[in-house]
């Protein structure tokens, strides 16, 4: 058997989340609050000021709360894992628990992550499902839509698209004529995985040039290249991942392929369960 933990990322927040963690790891808690300068805690049960769906608020809990869901399981005696892997955001905590960096240095790097992030501006980003990439991609090739990339790659007949506010819409159009099931608009301020976080990216990169970013003890799979790290490649993955598309339907592809997997999401909802059922289905069929 295989034992592979997954970790979700930016969508799977939620108010309430972690409410019974806090209280376990208040070091680490402390340590979350003096880093961020707010309170994790209040805001993942409360969110008084509704900024829980805020890129540069939503990142670091998550975060926090991802990986105080795996501490919570590795104390009470779960065996660790074999391989670890995360969607987007969720990688950070997929490097903490293979011991890359500690709990406050990857803070750190998410705190950082999401206010880059956060700044950008005039993007926006949808979920196409129903067709395969090589079918979206086609409606992509159209001049109109030139701006627009591949941000994630789910499952095969569920993707987003990233780019430009105004042709982010007038995609709808196109995609439902190609034979879309659905189209959503999500709620983001920019064009996250894309090519407009070309300068978030080089600024993160420089950011997270001092950090010792240490020997892997557990294969993590990377976003960018739907399979495992390399030594010394952390920094370079998590630079690039950050304008390059989420390729999560090839990561479970991959994991799939190892002796009778086993998942396990680590953190709050099932987002990842449900992309990891429609990925085993289409691969049964």
């Amino acid at each position: 058997m295989t034992r592979i933990a997954l970790f979700p990322g930016q969508g799977s927040q939620k108010v309430g989340m972690g409410a019974e963690l806090f209280a376990k790891f208040p070091r680490e808690v402390t340590h979350a609050d003096d880093i961020l300068g707010w309170s994790v805690e209040r805001l993942c049960l409360e969110d008084p000021d509704q900024l829980l769906d805020r890129t540069d608020h939503t990142q670091p809990a998550l975060f926090v709360v991802n990986a105080l869901t795996y501490l919570d399981r590795q104390a009470a005696g779960a065996p660790p894992p074999d391989f670890v892997a995360g969607h987007s955001l969720g990688e950070y905590d997929a490097l903490f628990a293979a011991g890359a960096f500690d709990f406050a240095t990857g803070l750190r790097l998410v705190k950082k992550r999401g206010d880059l992030m956060a700044r950008a501006r005039g993007g926006g980003m949808a979920a196409v499902v129903g067709l395969p990439a090589a079918r979206v991609e086609e409606v992509l090739s159209d001049p109109r839509f030139s701006g627009l990339d591949v941000a994630n790659l789910n499952a095969p007949k569920q993707l987003v698209v990233s780019g430009p506010v105004d042709e982010v819409s007038a995609s709808r159009e196109a995609f439902e004529a190609a034979g879309a099931q659905l189209f959503v608009p999500l709620k983001v301020s920019a064009a996250f995985h894309s090519r407009a976080m070309v300068d978030a990216a080089v600024a993160f990169r420089r950011f997270g040039s001092p950090v010792e970013f240490r020997p892997l003890a557990i294969p993590v799979i990377s976003n960018v290249t739907a399979r495992p790290y390399g030594p010394g490649e952390t920094l370079d993955l998590l630079a690039r991942q950050i304008s390059s598309p989420v390729r999560w339907c090839e990561s479970i592809q991959y994991l799939l392929g190892q002796p009778a997997p086993e998942f396990v999401e680590v953190g709050p909802g099932a987002v990842l369960s449900g992309l990891l059922r429609q990925i085993r289905a289409a691969a049964r069929a």
